[in-house]
């Protein structure tokens, strides 16, 4: 078990449990800009809700009893991650991704990535408290506050000046690829055969609850939301609006309805 402070540890959870929530606030914002009816919109409210804490306990639970390891055979913590890299994709770009992409304001869903700010200064700190390797913090080679920051500016530009595809499209690549880097990173300081960063520690707190829902939660969320931002960009574009002028939209199944 690895040690760390308690203001670390409650941040931590705190910053997790506000992501959660959001995550099913969205999905009820998304459903009631769509011709769902408000009860059916709290039914899919309640759904989300459940399944977030199904996530959030099953991931907890796994890391708690010590059934998560990249050395053991097999490595159950390599199939956790890829286990969540393709439930990101499968929520992306499914017919619920598509309801949060167009539901939900472009502004909203771009300064929602601002939770990488508080999340690398977190990550700071657990490099100072030797939970995990230097490289990981922006101390080392870990950008995405980067990411953080410039959400939150982005998204108050498109407050302001909502047609800005091109200004959208740049920035969400750069925080896909900021992203990639620190995963990248994060699977090279962990011990197994790949493993290229050999200082101490290895990557392995995250094995551990509640840092578990460092890749569970907060990666699931990174990934997820850039492809949210992509699907509606690219929606924008294509119902002939370059401009971004039709920012709002209520959607149907099988039909969308564009208000400009």
């Amino acid at each position: 078990m690895v040690n760390a402070s308690q203001g670390l540890v409650w941040s931590f959870v705190a910053l997790a449990l506000v992501l959660a929530s959001a995550f099913v606030a969205a999905v009820h914002r998304s459903a009631l800009g769509s011709a769902i009816a408000l009860r059916h919109a709290r039914r899919h409210a309640l759904i989300a809700a459940a399944a977030t804490v199904a996530w959030l306990a099953l991931t907890f639970a796994l890391a708690a009893v010590g059934a998560l390891s990249f050395s053991s055979r097999p490595p159950t913590m390599f199939f956790l991650v890829v286990a969540i890299i393709g439930l990101a994709f499968a929520i992306g770009l499914s017919p619920l991704g598509r309801q949060l992409a167009m539901g939900v304001p472009l502004a909203a869903l771009v300064g929602i990535q601002g939770f990488r700010l508080p999340l690398e200064l977190m990550l700071h700190q657990s490099y100072v408290e030797g939970l995990m390797p230097v490289q990981m913090s922006f101390s080392g080679f870990n950008f995405d506050i980067l990411t953080g920051l410039s959400a939150i500016v982005v998204a108050l530009v498109l407050v302001r000046k909502p047609g800005s595809p091109v200004l959208v499209r740049i920035w969400n690549t750069a925080g896909v690829v900021l992203l990639i880097n620190i995963l990248t990173i994060a699977i090279l300081s962990a011990p197994t055969p790949f493993r290229t960063f050999h200082n101490e520690p290895a990557n392995v707190w995250i094995t551990q609850a509640p840092w578990v829902w460092l890749p569970s939660v907060y990666v699931l969320a990174a990934v997820l939301g850039h492809i949210l931002v992509y699907r509606r960009v690219r929606a924008d574009v294509a119902a002939g609006a370059p401009d971004g002028t039709t920012d709002r939209r209520r959607v149907e199944p099988g039909r969308t309805t564009i208000r400009t």
